[in-house]
C-alpha cells in the first residue's frame, strides 16, 4: 500500500493520487460493462483525425485546467453545439419575425387597395 505524505493528509488520498494510481490497481472492465457504462452515459465511441499540434495544445489546456484532454474536447464540442443551436434558433425566430412583419405589411397594402 502506498504511503501517504503527512503534509497531504488533509486532502483526499484518492483525489491527490496517493491511492489507486499504480499498475496493481489497473484492470480493464469487460466489454459488456464498458458498453453498459457508455449506454448509461449516452456516449458513443468515434474516431477522428486531428492535427498533432492541436492535440498538443488541447493537452496543454486540459492539464492547466486539471482535466484530461478527451473530456476537455467533449466539453468544448458540447458548448459549441449548444451555442450554435441557440444561434440557429435565434436566427430562425428573427427571420420568422421579419417575414411576419413583411407579410402583415403586404396584407395591409392589399386591404388599402381593396378599399
Amino acid at each position: 500500500m502506498a504511503k501517504i505524505n503527512k503534509s497531504l493528509s488533509t486532502a483526499d488520498p484518492w483525489e491527490i493520487g496517493a491511492l489507486g494510481r499504480n499498475m496493481q490497481h489497473v484492470k480493464r472492465a469487460a466489454p459488456s460493462v464498458e458498453a453498459d457504462v457508455d449506454d448509461a452515459l449516452g456516449l458513443q465511441l468515434i474516431s477522428i483525425r486531428l492535427q498533432k499540434r492541436l492535440i498538443d495544445d488541447l493537452k496543454f489546456i486540459a492539464k492547466a485546467n486539471g482535466v484530461g484532454y478527451q473530456p476537455l474536447v467533449r466539453d468544448v464540442l458540447d458548448k459549441f453545439v449548444a451555442d450554435e443551436i441557440q444561434k440557429i434558433v435565434r436566427d430562425a425566430k428573427a427571420r420568422r419575425h421579419s417575414e411576419g412583419i413583411a407579410s402583415a405589411d403586404l396584407t395591409d397594402k392589399r386591404k388599402r387597395k381593396a378599399a
